[in-house]
């Protein structure tokens, strides 16, 4: 029965930046799907809320607050998962950052923490993590992309650089690592409106240019991820690899 290729019984699973918005409707979303899940980012008390919705699923759940940025933070974050599970067949590497600043204004050190945030520690955690996946037999990494993969938008180049980077690792590691049983694959939200993008959700004239655009004529919510980072979590996509899936309301069809 296909259903049954969505299920994710047996299956342990971490998601980065899993404290609010999309990480947290992607971490309650896996355990609905049957995977016990870890969850990581840096404010502990809101990750033992999440934690604790999954366990309300009826899964095993861990809370491991850390910075990304740390290497020493990331070794603790697979250490204390394969503690705790034994293995990683599914990684979510959903954590970011972003700053806004007219592009020739734009100070270096923030270019350098959103790119540390959204590249440099995603690329640094797949390694770890693809090496247990490696002795295991394979795995399942999904990655958080974004419209902007595709398109530009003013005041947000290193969010843009960064999420053009996460679309082409995404094709280059399922190509390098398909020989292993592992597929790599991206989701890429488009509006979404999350405590990131409040500001720009309250913005009348932002959201007036965002809705005139969006086939479906409402902004995302984090529960409109949930679907896809089942599909590509699970048997039902098993022979889908090196792809961005966009949620993005037909923004990308117009």
């Amino acid at each position: 029965m296909i259903l049954e290729d969505f299920r994710l019984e047996g299956d342990a699973a971490l998601v980065t930046g899993a404290s609010r918005g999309l990480g947290r409707a992607m971490a309650e979303a896996l355990a609905e799907a049957g995977a016990d899940v870890a969850v990581t980012a840096r404010s502990a008390q809101a990750l033992g809320d999440v934690a604790q919705a999954v366990r309300t699923r009826g899964r095993r759940s861990i809370a491991i607050a850390a910075d990304v940025t740390a290497e020493e933070d990331l070794d603790r974050i697979v250490r204390e998962t394969l503690g705790e599970f034994g293995k990683i067949d599914i990684l979510v590497n959903n954590v970011g950052a972003t700053a806004r600043y007219p592009a020739e204004d734009f100070p270096l050190e923030e270019w350098d923490r959103v790119m540390a945030v959204d590249v440099r520690s995603v690329f640094s955690l797949t390694k770890r993590v693809v090496s247990s996946m490696k002795a295991t037999g394979g795995g399942r990494i999904i990655n958080t992309a974004s419209l902007l993969s595709e398109i530009g938008v003013p005041l947000i180049p290193p969010y843009a650089a960064s999420k053009g980077a996460i679309r082409q690792m995404t094709k280059a590691w399922a190509v390098e690592w398909a020989k292993y049983n592992i597929r790599v694959n991206a989701i890429g939200p488009g509006y979404m409106r999350t405590e990131m993008t409040e500001g720009l959700y309250q913005d009348r004239e932002r959201y007036e240019k965002v809705m005139s655009r969006v086939a479906i004529k409402r902004w995302g919510t984090p529960g409109d991820v949930k679907g896809a980072v089942v599909y590509l979590a699970s048997r039902a996509s098993c022979y889908v690899t090196g792809q961005v899936i966009y949620i993005d309301g037909g923004w990308l069809a117009g």
